[in-house]
């Protein structure tokens, strides 16, 4: 195997190394062969792994070229990975084909709240959520009105969708280790 880079700080970028967290992920996402994945950011690709072999594909999108000669090597002959080396804010949807069904990720947590967003609107075809987040975050999109979380990020989420799960996430499953607590929240199109 390629040597990985050391995570990158300026990408919010914190390594999933517990497989532990997986069978929870696996438990709230709900997968089955008929799924299409969009995974953003799957750093080492341990979440990668796991959603290949449950899904029927997945679209793995990394911004960090310098995880290029792993990911490929890992899985540049996985017939149920596509790997996109590009920015996801920026990523045109067209290139998705087929389209994915599900967004599961170990999102960047300074991406994480601009993704979930534009994702409700740029990918119609998403019916399903489940992301790992900041816990402020994961509080932040299904916070009750009058709550101290509230806000308009919550008001944008639960018109569009409903939450089915949450699991709160030790910080001993990532490499290197966060500064906040995290969580898994899971949830679908209210439409779908």
């Amino acid at each position: 195997m390629s040597s990985l880079p050391t995570p990158s700080k300026e990408l919010g970028q914190h390594f999933l190394v517990d497989e532990n967290i997986l069978r929870v992920i696996g438990r709230l996402a709900d997968l089955d062969a008929n799924d299409v994945v969009l995974e953003i950011g799957p750093g080492q690709g341990v979440l990668t792994a796991f959603l290949a072999e449950r899904a029927g594909l997945v679209h793995a999108v990394e911004l960090d070229r310098r995880l290029e000669p792993h990911l490929t090597e890992r899985f540049g002959t996985d017939d149920k990975v596509r790997l996109q080396f590009a920015d996801a804010l920026r990523l045109d949807p067209a290139v998705l084909d087929p389209l994915p069904s599900k967004l599961v990720a170990n999102l960047p947590y300074n991406i994480a709240t601009p993704i979930v967003v534009e994702s409700l609107e740029r990918l119609p075809s998403v019916t399903f959520w489940c992301v790992m987040v900041q816990r402020e975050v994961a509080d932040r999109f299904f916070a009750r009105p009058g709550t101290k979380s509230y806000g308009g990020v919550s008001v944008l989420i639960q018109l569009a969708a409903e939450r089915t799960g949450t699991h709160p996430v030790s910080r001993e499953v990532f490499r290197p280790r966060p500064n906040v607590d995290s969580a898994l929240i899971a949830f679908r199109r209210l439409d779908a």
